[in-house]
């Protein structure tokens, strides 16, 4: 039984799959705030036009540049592990594999997409990139990516989290970036949020709002926005795991996988691993594909499909998204990554199919998993990969209930030695569960009224 599965590096894709080309139901577009479709160059002071053309692209595979292929070479092609200790000690028929996004520099998926976003933007003649981040990874990634492309780099981190994670802003100034805590007194936003409450934890609904107006008030014209999720074109530059993972398992004889599973924020991990899984499903493959929130944020499972800003501050398009409210402040649990109020239009116009089929577990189960985990596979997972890792331990203990073999591919999308503060209160007791009471679902869900309304339309093939 092989316990990693490896590539060589001249077997990593050399292109990314793009789910918009093949969705049944086309992706309906970003409006402007007069509720009409919004044109690429409308997005030009946001993001460089060789990334808006891959946003709004419907072409299935789109060339990896090879300069940015040099970049990948770092830590890609990524290991495929069995996870037949954890298997071992559920006693489970489940064949579990996981895909390794910890080994990245930055340790975690992030950098499939900084270091691509990054290598667009100069190539734009961009020399400053400005960004939000939750719990630290994507700040971390897109310092790592400026760093290796001699770029300037600013991020809005969530308040919440900047405190809690000393480490991930020691870990942005290393590589150049200036991190501040969000809300902060350098934007209007900010400062905007900070009178109304100036003891608010944060969201990155803030920092977006922070960032892209540090990003579109620069009168040189020489900075640009970069996004961590959510949007298709970071969804796209992701899918090189599931690609490589399809790869991986070919080599070892595993003709189907029955589960894919991994944990959701903005969609970036779940959507690299999943997405090309999910086109085998469109084609046809009996697979069961699941993203997994938090309780405290369930944006997939209590959210409607609405049309939403991105933002706090209401300053990007109106996205077609599973929201909980562009105002929503979540509570200040230790997955700081999948504490956002919306979710990937690709992702929820296919949970809107069928295609996906949404969970939410509580932090203390995800927390027990999370350990369970360290000690049998040994590695320490990121709060948000835990979700997902709570997830596959059901399903592997439904799989010895049933007496059923089943392959199930996990995406361990990072490493959690820089979040051990919530490992410290997790062991000593502190921490509880804080499913989201139905009042504040309905306060913050106000702010979508007099919003436009997307079609639900699907095909009913799901």
């Amino acid at each position: 039984m092989n316990v990693k599965i490896l590539l060589d590096e001249k077997e990593i894709p050399r292109q990314w799959y793009n789910l918009a080309a093949d969705l049944p139901t086309p992706l309906q577009p970003p409006l402007g705030p007069d509720g009409n479709p919004i044109s690429p160059d409308m997005l030009a002071p946001v993001f460089p036009m060789n990334l808006i053309e891959q946003e709004v692209s419907a072409e299935r595979w789109i060339d990896i540049p090879e300069e940015v292929l040099d970049l990948l070479y770092r830590w890609r092609p990524s290991p495929l592990h069995r996870a037949k200790y954890l298997e071992k000690a559920l006693d489970t028929p489940a064949r579990i594999y996981y895909k390794n996004e910890g080994v990245s520099p930055p340790g975690s998926h992030k950098p499939n997409t900084a270091v691509a976003q990054a290598w667009y933007n100069k190539e734009f003649g961009i020399k400053n990139i400005t960004t939000e981040t939750g719990a630290g990874q994507w700040g971390s990634a897109l310092a790592f990516a400026c760093a290796l492309l001699g770029l300037e780099c600013k991020v809005f981190m969530v308040r919440i989290s900047f405190d809690q994670k000393p480490f991930r802003r020691l870990m942005m100034e290393t590589w150049g970036a200036k991190c501040l805590p969000s809300p902060s007194t350098e934007t209007k936003a900010g400062r905007d949020v900070l009178e109304r409450d100036p003891d608010t934890p944060g969201s990155l609904g803030i920092a977006i709002s922070e960032a892209v107006e540090a990003a579109v008030t620069d009168a040189s014209g020489e900075t640009r926005y970069a996004l961590g999720s959510v949007l298709n074109h970071v969804l796209l530059h992701q899918t090189i795991i599931g690609l490589e993972a399809k790869k991986q398992l070919a080599k070892i004889g595993e003709k189907k996988v029955d589960m894919v599973i991994g944990c959701a924020g903005g969609g970036s991990n779940f959507a690299g691993l999943a997405f090309p899984f999910v086109n085998d499903k469109i084609h046809g493959e009996d697979i069961t594909i699941i993203p997994v929130e938090p309780t405290s944020c369930p944006t997939m499972t209590r959210g409607p499909f609405a049309y939403d800003f991105g933002d706090t501050a209401m300053t990007t398009p109106l996205l077609p998204m599973h929201s909980l409210g562009h105002g929503f402040v979540p509570p200040p649990i230790h997955a700081g990554g999948l504490r956002y109020h919306g979710i990937a239009p690709l992702m929820s116009q296919a949970i809107v199919e069928g295609l996906l089929e949404p969970r939410a577990y509580h932090q203390l189960e995800c927390y027990a998993a999370a350990i369970q985990w360290a000690r049998t596979e040994g590695s320490i997972s990121a709060p948000e990969t835990s979700h997902a890792i709570a997830c596959v331990i059901e399903e592997a203990k439904k799989a010895k209930e049933e007496g059923k073999e089943k392959v199930i591919l996990l995406n361990w999308s990072g490493h959690g030695l820089m979040d051990l503060t919530g490992y410290e209160r997790y062991l000593s007791g502190q921490l509880e569960d804080f499913p989201l009471p139905e009042d504040i679902l309905k306060e913050s869900l106000a702010a979508l009224e007099g919003l436009p309304k997307p079609s639900a339309a699907k095909s009913g093939k799901w």
